[in-house]
């Protein structure tokens, strides 16, 4: 669960996804000189041979297979020529492979810190303050206090900081969501929120302002044999105002939008045992892009 300005969300953001298809097709009447004479008239499929253009059809899918298999064996070798010109400036390298400024080696309140002054450092930033914000960490006061000076520009976090503890103390907020009057669950039972950033992209950038949309699911509810508020998936879409500040972004503002949210799975729930054990035994991420 996430919270927006108002504590409960509204605002902007949402992605798009193209897709492409190839087909590769060999030019009509090509003759592979190297294929058998065709000898009589049949056609494959009507009792004769098969025609000289479907084995050099056939000949091309296998040569195309063995190079895409070359390609991808060849892709986790840290060997090989470095790029050059314009290639060097792609984002590419294999799929795990760091690409980008460097991350942040700072941290503020446990929160990563010193984002490069860039588009990219902006959207970095945005996603850590995503995780920080949607964490457990803001239903205790001290906690609370402390994420909020980290990630909030000083003259913004002195106004969010009373609003969030009104919100996050409230008896009747808290007894909804299971949790007791010091924000904590109750014997035997996990409580759990999380949020885990799935892609980030700039909406507006000048200099010294910018606007972050962060695309995000949610882990949030109590996790423990006999709970009445299990852990549940959501999706949401936070848009950040961030603000160049003492040599790093802090947030003025930001707003929370439902989706876009996938298709779900056909997959069974796990118990309420596995999901205890999985969030005890997997920790969530200190740094995010």
């Amino acid at each position: 669960m996430s919270l927006g300005d108002d504590g409960y969300g509204g605002g902007q953001g949402g992605y798009g996804d193209d897709r492409h298809m190839t087909r590769t097709r060999l030019p009509e009447g090509e003759v592979d000189p190297y294929a058998p004479t065709r000898r009589g008239g049949g056609r494959s499929g009507r009792g004769g041979r098969p025609s000289s253009r479907n084995l050099v059809t056939a000949v091309g899918v296998v040569v195309l297979l063995i190079a895409a298999i070359a390609f991808a064996n060849r892709g986790g070798d840290s060997g090989g020529d470095a790029p050059s010109g314009a290639d060097a400036r792609r984002p590419g390298g294999s799929p795990t492979a760091p690409t980008g400024v460097k991350p942040v080696d700072g941290k503020t309140g446990g929160i990563a810190s010193g984002f490069a002054h860039s588009e990219q450092g902006a959207q970095s930033a945005a996603a850590n303050f995503a995780v920080a914000l949607g964490g457990d960490g803001m239903f205790r006061k001290d906690s609370r206090r402390v994420i909020v000076e980290a990630v909030y520009a000083p003259d913004a976090a002195a106004v969010r900081g009373g609003e969030l503890d009104k919100v996050y103390s409230d008896q009747g907020f808290l007894k909804k969501i299971g949790l007791d009057a010091n924000g904590s669950a109750p014997k035997g039972m996990t409580f759990v929120s999380r949020t885990n950033p799935t892609g980030t992209k700039i909406v507006k950038y000048e200099g010294d302002m910018a606007s972050v949309a962060v695309w995000y699911s949610s882990l949030f509810g109590l996790a423990g044999e006999g709970s009445t508020k299990p852990v549940s998936e959501g999706w949401y879409t936070n848009t950040f105002d961030l603000k160049w500040v003492d040599g790093d972004w802090k947030i003025t503002g930001f707003t929370q939008k439902d989706g876009p949210t996938p298709v779900g799975r056909d997959q069974a729930a796990s118990s309420a045992k596995e999901m205890s054990d999985a969030v005890e035994g997997f920790g969530g991420f200190t740094y995010a892009r």
